[in-house]
């Protein structure tokens, strides 16, 4: 798995890239935050063939993370989304594609690819997993056309379509997914996007009677030799942790039954266990796609007055984007950094790993950020983003209902 910036080239100025992403993640969030709120209304294989490697997507114009997977016959660079369900790639002939790095998938190359029909159970599960019924198209006879919209301008639109999805070595027939011939935003550079979710459409789902619902990925840092991994299925002796996985229940909510969500019990900063967070018994959302965690106002401004007290000595600077505690490091050989931890219900522990703690915006040092933001209203959703999940092996456990934290320095080989 790699970061989706992996595969750009040379950035003109990257500062202003770095700011056009936070910004398009902060949109992501405001997205993620309405969609909630409208939410009521609305086999066994050998080891190696569940295992793919996840990098880093900054070389594809990305913060988010990115896997290769072969649909069709053709090898696919895809988002790796678990806020998300519906996968999809860029089809030919495509109305209107953003530039990407590899071909644009082919149904015509594909002979096992087909398309859904408009009357199927499948194109009517679309309302749930996307908030968009599916269209019936002119054709004779009619297919379903799918709408995807991300809130940030982002959007998908297309022929919902069954193809092979062939995951390391493992093969899934008719798998279902969206041939984008309508696509635009922020996307950089790869083919598409894999829905993780928890909708029957999602990747999870459909590979259910294969690897048991269950998935759990490594996000390595941004370097270009950096990659981590994602596994499909439960057989943890591919996992690679330093520390023991520690177990939370996920949140059933019925109306954001498509989110994992987990009941966050109390931060500690540098050892020093905050006061009650003030919980709105809402959760937190465990999140890949969204790159910067975000607390509530209240939890945020203790973490923050918590991280300056003990981060004191260090000159304070402007803020970057929407990150409003930054410091200048400049001269500084060695810093001795405060530790993050995060509980959960059960004892369950999430250790940030140092590089998730700061934001480096200027590689000189002179700005440098806590990696966290506030959210706008105590009664929203917070989220764990991916800044926050590097060096960890997050467990998904769609069977046993329940999400895994463990230490693990990533490295698919």
């Amino acid at each position: 798995m790699k970061h989706r910036d992996y595969c750009s080239g040379p950035v003109v100025d990257w500062n202003e890239r770095l700011q056009k992403r936070l910004i398009s993640d902060e949109i992501r969030v405001r997205s993620f935050e309405s969609r909630i709120k409208n939410a009521g209304y609305s086999g066994i294989e050998d080891l190696s063939q569940r295992q793919i490697p996840l990098t880093s997507g900054i070389k594809l114009q990305t913060l988010n993370y990115i896997v290769t997977v072969e649909l069709g016959g053709m090898n696919m660079t895809v988002i790796v989304d678990t806020g998300s369900d519906l996968t999809w790639v860029q089809c030919q002939p495509c109305k209107l594609c953003y530039n990407q790095q590899n071909p644009l998938f082919n149904p015509s190359k594909s002979p096992s690819y087909k398309s859904v029909s408009c009357d199927s159970p499948t194109c009517q599960s679309l309302q749930f997993a996307t908030g968009n019924s599916g269209i019936c198209s002119g054709n004779s006879p009619p297919i379903c056309n799918y709408f995807v919209s991300y809130g940030d301008s982002s959007y998908t639109r297309g022929d919902l379509s069954r193809d092979r999805l062939i995951l390391g070595t493992t093969s899934v027939d008719d798998f279902v997914f969206g041939c984008g011939r309508n696509n635009r935003g922020l996307f950089g550079a790869t083919s598409g996007l894999m829905g993780l979710g928890r909708s029957d459409l999602s990747l999870v789902s459909q590979t259910n009677s294969l690897f048991g619902g269950v998935f759990s990925y490594c996000l390595p840092s941004t370097d270009d030799l950096a990659s981590g991994s994602l596994v499909l299925g439960g057989d943890s002796s591919v996992y690679k942790n330093s520390s023991p996985i520690s177990y939370t229940r996920m949140i059933p909510n019925p109306q954001l039954s498509i989110f994992y969500l987990a009941n966050l019990t109390g931060i500690s900063i540098g050892g020093v266990k905050l006061p009650d967070l003030g919980n709105n018994g809402n959760g937190i959302l465990v999140d890949s796609g969204t790159v910067i965690t975000r607390l509530l106002p209240s939890v945020y401004r203790a973490v923050k007055d918590e991280f300056v007290k003990q981060f004191s000595g260090f000159p304070l600077v402007q803020g970057f984007s929407i990150l409003d505690t930054c410091f200048n490091l400049t001269g500084y050989e060695e810093v001795n950094i405060p530790t993050l931890r995060l509980h959960f219900e059960g004892d369950a522990e999430l250790n940030v790993d140092v590089t998730g703690i700061f934001y480096f915006v200027k590689t000189d040092a002179s700005q440098v950020c806590l990696a966290l933001a506030s959210l706008s209203y105590e009664d929203e959703i917070a989220i764990i983003g991916n800044y926050q999940q590097r060096n960890i092996r997050v467990v998904y456990d769609t069977k046993e209902s329940k999400l895994g934290f463990a230490k693990e320095t990533c490295s698919f080989m």
